[in-house]
């Protein structure tokens, strides 16, 4: 599927860019062409350190923006697969400014299929998030705004052999921003600040968000938002793994947050199937029906009412499953 293929991921140089191009350099060494797109010149330099076009040959770096859709149409030539982690993502931020993100992940969004449908790209997937699903934040409604321009993307392809998808997750452990970090750098004060200590999160690991997006790339059919069955986890637990003689102090749920993050809501479970490691929520006014999705894929409707979140999942992670975790993140990150 990739071997001679030419792929670029946008917002390349975060941290879910990073992981995906260093898989993709082990496993595909026949890859054509791996184009890493993103704005930011530093981190771009910084990631050219560990990943230089010397020792990889296939590797490009392209400064651009998604907001350009000039620098897209040029960075997209001669590419067959698309992956779109570019995105405004910190809640906080998003609140306060509005426009800036929704410039990013909506209109992005959308110069980016017109893009790709003027291009010969062949295959898009686009990261979503567990806030999309029922949003109660600026952010989460921008990416409920993305996945539906994605899925949308498949109607208007025309004859083109191309196709749009979605694989939408939650919190990715360790990521920058994340809770795990921040928690790491606080306990030298002797205080966690939690927001509520029942409040649950989904958890998935980088690498398994990548096989993810590589198995979406490979499978869709176009019009899915792929949901991995994962484990969810309680801040307080988190708290009291990184260092139980830190005291706990309770803040308070801020603006635009949820107790539970949902994936999966009960509006979506008519169109939902189930494929084993991952849910498909399919289009409901797609080119296939549920029926022969089903028959084809070997997916199984999942039940009616049917909804998928944090509070409710069936597996937890104990504090002795998450104190592992962050070992073992903290010794990755700590070797680069």
């Amino acid at each position: 599927m990739f071997s001679g293929k030419s792929i670029l991921v946008t917002g390349g140089t975060g941290s879910f860019g990073r992981a995906f191009v260093e898989t993709v350099l082990r496993r595909f060494p026949d890859v054509r062409r791996l184009v890493v797109y993103s704005r930011d010149e530093l981190k771009q330099y910084e990631m050219a350190q560990k990943f230089s076009m010397k020792d990889f040959p296939s590797l490009r770096y392209f400064i651009g923006d998604i907001r350009d859709e000039a620098r897209l149409r040029r960075a997209l030539e001669g590419i067959d697969m698309v992956v779109h982690a570019a995105a405004l993502k910190q809640v906080p931020a998003a609140e306060y400014n509005p426009f800036e993100c929704i410039k990013t992940n909506v209109l992005g969004a959308q110069n980016l299929i017109e893009a790709c449908l003027d291009t010969g790209v062949e295959r898009v997937v686009a990261l979503s998030t567990d806030k999309a699903a029922a949003p109660i934040n600026l952010y989460g409604a921008t990416k409920l705004c993305s996945d539906k321009l994605f899925v949308a993307a498949n109607n208007i392809k025309g004859s083109r052999p191309i196709r749009f998808s979605v694989v939408r997750y939650g919190n990715v452990m360790g990521s920058r921003g994340s809770v795990i970090p921040f928690f790491l750098q606080q306990r030298k004060t002797g205080v966690l600040p939690i927001t509520d200590p029942e409040m649950t999160r989904f958890n998935i690991s980088l690498q398994m968000g990548v096989d993810m997006v590589l198995w979406s790339i490979e499978h869709s059919w176009g019009g899915e938002i792929l949901v991995p069955k994962i484990p969810s986890y309680r801040i307080g637990d988190v708290a009291t793994a990184i260092d139980p003689a830190c005291r706990q102090e309770v803040i308070g749920v801020r603006p635009g947050e949820k107790i539970h993050e949902e994936m999966i809501t009960q509006s979506d479970s008519l169109n939902t199937v189930d494929l084993g490691a991952y849910y498909a929520i399919l289009p409901s006014a797609g080119a296939y029906t549920v029926e022969e999705y089903c028959r084809k894929t070997g997916a199984r409707p999942v039940p009616p009412q049917f909804r998928y979140d944090s509070g409710s999942n069936d597996s937890f992670l104990s504090v002795e499953e998450l104190r592992s975790l962050i070992v073992e993140h903290v010794r990755r990150s700590e070797a680069g």
